[in-house]
């Protein structure tokens, strides 16, 4: 699955926002097709972005081989694929009325949250290529999986993030994670260090409501909010 983005580089319409607005998904779509607008630079320039909308390619990686996914199917994943879209099949329909959008059903999206937008100035980009989670089910067959899961090997020499691409609230706890299971060994040397980086480390705040306060105190001081 691709993720399109609608771009709008024109400099008199990008430098009039400085925001990102989000909205609510549609009925029936995944939690990261929460629509935004959303002020980005790239390479110096600035812009807006407005999406997501979905896309389909057979590749893994942006740049990758077109015969990715029909190379990946076995005896033993397929039926667990076929089942998790039968039984999503609300979400099935979703990602193909995506695809058979043209650019104006795109703008009229966009003409919700920017009733204003210029069709010529906005130009549809891929931002990034996503490849779906389907988990075997010894009750269901399949089942899609939306969050993120951190997959290790046993000696702990290789990690990777599966699932989708995480944001603010889940990059930190998603690397400590990483550290306890790659590095068990380095752990007792590290505590120190780490609580001093994350004071509620290893502790829950609900348990814990002095600790609580501390550590939204110390956020709202980093972040220049009152608290």
């Amino acid at each position: 699955m691709s993720g399109l983005f609608l771009r709008n580089t024109s400099p008199e319409t990008a430098l009039r926002h400085q925001a990102k607005v989000y909205g609510q998904a549609s009925v029936g779509a995944p939690p990261m097709s929460v629509p935004h607008l959303d002020t980005r630079y790239v390479e110096g320039k600035r812009s807006l972005l407005f999406g997501p909308y979905a896309g389909f390619k057979t590749n893994f990686l942006k740049q990758g081989s077109l015969l990715d996914l029909p190379l990946s199917l076995r005896p033993d994943n397929l039926y667990p694929m076929v089942k998790a879209g039968i039984d999503n099949m609300d979400l099935t329909k979703y990602l193909v009325g995506e695809l058979l959008k043209n650019q104006d059903a795109r703008l009229e999206s966009l003409r919700d949250y920017y009733p204003l937008a210029k069709p010529e100035e906005w130009e549809l980009i891929t931002a990034g290529q996503r490849v779906q989670v389907i988990k075997k089910d010894p009750t269901k067959g399949g089942i899609l999986q939306f969050g993120t899961e951190l997959i290790s090997a046993q000696d702990g020499t290789l990690s990777a993030l599966l699932g989708a691409s995480p944001g603010a609230s889940t990059a930190a706890p998603i690397m400590l994670q990483l550290l306890e299971r790659c590095f068990p060994q380095e752990q007792a040397a590290w505590q120190d260090k780490i609580r001093q980086l994350v004071p509620a480390y290893g502790q829950s705040l609900n348990e814990n409501p002095a600790l609580a306060d501390q550590v939204f105190e110390q956020t709202s001081r980093a972040l220049g909010l009152t608290f």
